[in-house]
This record gives structure tokens, C-alpha cells and sequence, in this order.
């Protein structure tokens, strides 16, 4: 599967970037680098920057994710577009916590920014990208500005827009042309935020003190919105997912130092008096 190619600075990034043509400025999300391509199988192969995953073993933090593309991507679409779907690799950002605390609720679990065509050997132009997330049923990241004179654009004077995924500055933005250029700019503060430290306490409490009722009905209503029953099961499974998806840096990161096995137990016991409750 293709790998991705760091993305450089604005002050390292080709001159001839900034002498012609036109570019597109897009949010850079905080989330963690997530890929993906359809296999002949019809099964959805993911990886992240560094290696790639079999599907009975991704990693926790993304499984929010790869369960969002797994639901919502159309492959009949893909299939429909392209003569050979492995041909095309899609990479984007797994929405979880970080540095920045989005707001959640609307922030989907990937934001795609990038498609690779191995037939051409390139990476898509920005305005096919987007629209091609859009005919998958995913989510693009979001676009500050399009088609903007790429001599006139001054990234020491240009300033970060607010964020679409929460109120306040966005991480920084990613400024792209159609012949696969790109350079990234960050926001001033970003990075310069206190560390999050892991919550010092007991495992089974951590669960009863995110696991809340109020946790539990969204998700339930969530899933019925979907058209998906309420089951033990699947309630404990997305309501893992969400606690994760907003508590990475605090719980789950290489710095904490939480029981999973007994985190999920506890969890696993509060499901079950939820949906009993519930029923």
C-alpha cells in the first residue's frame, strides 16, 4: 500500500509551489494518519504511516475509524469508478484526541485528504479528491480557500482560520496545488499546550466516571438512529470506541498507565445494567 510522503514545511517546500499556477488551503486536522484501499475481495485493507494492519488486529485508537469507513464507504461507487480498485489507496486522518479537544459530536471518525492512483503513479489534485470522498459517502477535510493565485500567497503573512471541528484555531493549514506539491503551515500556539497527564486512579473507576448514563443513551440513540439494535454487545463496543476516541492523550496513550482489561470489565458490567435498566 502506498506510503504516504511527509508533508514539509512552507519554508522547505519547492519555490516554483509559490510562482505560478493556484492553490488550495486546507485545515490541518490533529488526528493520527490513517490509510486504506478495497481489496478484490471486497474487504477494506487499513494502515497507518509506518506499517499495515490485518483486520482482526487494529490497533485500539483507530478501530473508530476503520468501523466508520468499514459502514459508510459505497464500493460500488469505487468499483464503478476505477478499472482496478487496489490501484487506489485513500489517506486521511483518524479523528481521536491529542493535543486538540474537537468537538466531537460533529467531528467525523476520518477526514480524508489525499488520494493515491497507482495507474498514473500520482496523487489526485485537490478538487478531485474532494470530490471523490464525496461520491464514497466520506468525509473530505474541509477547505479554508480554492483556487487562490498561488503568487499571491504570502505564507509569513497568511493567518490560520477558526477550526470547522471546534471553536478555535485550526492546527494549521495545508496548502496543496494541482501537481502534487504541498507544504504545511502551523498555527503559532500549536504544540505549545500542556501535556495531558494520565488520570491517576483506579481502572473500574475511570469506566463508572465516563461511562455515564448520559454516554450510554447517546450512544444508544445513536445506534437506533442508524437502524441498529441496542445489544450489550453493541452498545459496549461503540461506547469503548467513543470513551477512547475523546480520552486518547488522557487514557490511552504510550503514557498512561490504565488497566484496559479491567477498564473494559467494569465497562462491560455498566453496559449490561444500562440496557437491563433501559429495556
Amino acid at each position: 500500500m502506498k506510503t504516504y510522503p511527509p508533508i514539509p514545511n512552507t519554508d522547505d517546500a519547492p519555490e516554483s509551489m509559490f510562482e505560478g499556477g493556484h492553490l488550495w488551503i486546507q485545515e490541518k486536522v490533529d488526528g493520527a494518519h490513517l490509510r486504506f484501499r478495497l481489496q478484490k475481495t471486497g474487504v477494506l485493507r487499513f494502515g497507518n504511516r509506518n506499517r499495515v494492519y490485518e483486520p482482526d488486529s487494529i490497533p485500539t485508537p483507530y478501530q473508530h475509524a476503520v468501523r466508520h469507513i468499514r459502514e459508510n464507504v459505497d464500493r460500488s461507487a469505487l468499483r464503478s469508478a476505477v478499472d482496478t480498485v487496489e490501484s487506489i489507496v485513500f489517506v486521511g486522518e483518524a479523528m481521536h484526541q491529542h493535543t486538540i479537544d474537537y468537538d466531537w459530536s460533529r467531528t467525523p471518525s476520518f477526514l480524508g485528504f489525499d488520494v493515491w492512483s497507482e495507474t498514473n503513479e500520482r496523487f489526485l489534485s485537490p478538487d478531485r479528491v474532494e470530490a471523490v470522498y464525496g461520491r464514497l459517502g466520506l468525509h473530505p477535510v474541509n477547505t479554508f480557500e480554492k483556487e487562490v493565485r498561488a503568487v499571491d500567497f504570502d505564507p509569513d503573512e497568511y493567518e490560520i482560520p477558526q477550526s470547522k471541528w471546534y471553536d478555535g484555531t485550526a492546527a494549521g493549514a495545508v496548502i496543496r496545488n494541482k501537481t502534487g506539491d504541498h507544504a504545511k503551515l502551523l498555527a503559532a500556539d500549536f504544540g505549545e499546550e500542556e501535556r495531558r497527564t494520565s488520570i491517576d486512579a483506579p481502572a473500574d473507576e475511570i469506566a463508572r466516571r465516563y461511562a455515564t448514563e448520559k454516554r450510554f443513551e447517546r450512544v444508544a440513540t445513536k445506534l437506533e438512529t442508524d437502524g441498529r439494535p441496542v445489544t450489550v454487545d453493541s452498545l459496549f463496543e461503540r461506547t469503548f470506541e467513543t470513551v477512547v476516541r475523546e480520552n486518547h492523550a488522557r487514557l490511552f496513550d504510550e503514557t498512561a498507565d490504565v488497566d484496559v482489561q479491567a477498564f473494559r470489565s467494569e465497562l462491560a458490567s455498566l453496559t449490561q445494567q444500562f440496557v437491563s435498566k433501559r429495556a
